[in-house]
């Protein structure tokens, strides 16, 4: 694959994840999430405080066929600062996966039990 077709791709996918945000959180406005340019460097989203309220995570996408995980969740954190990583994968033919870690996804599923109960 081209390096041009390569980054259409992972752009293809930012964007698809900021129109899922803007879809979801009907209070945001399109200028408060930002797909960032392929090859700058740190998170792949861009949010602005009003989105960091509401999705307190650091986005990297990686739409490729191939991928090592653990290497893909390490540039993620690498470019978290004070959020927590997120990455979401997608290859062709199936559907973006969210990788997270496991002890803040676990606590995350505890505060939406602990709001309903």
């Amino acid at each position: 694959m081209k390096p041009q077709s390569a980054k259409a791709k992972g752009r293809n996918l930012q964007k698809w994840v900021r129109d899922l945000l803007l879809e979801n959180f009907p209070s945001l406005e399109p200028d408060d999430v930002r797909s960032t340019s392929m090859g700058c460097g740190g998170e792949d989203l861009q949010l602005s405080p009003a989105a960091r309220k509401l999705f307190s995570f650091s986005i990297e996408c990686k739409n490729v066929e191939r991928l090592n995980v653990y290497d893909a969740y390490d540039q993620a954190s690498a470019n978290s600062g004070d959020y927590e990583p997120l990455l979401i994968m997608k290859k062709n033919r199936k559907k973006p996966l969210v990788v997270m870690d496991a002890e803040h996804f676990v606590e995350l599923i505890k505060n939406l039990w602990l709001d309903r109960h």
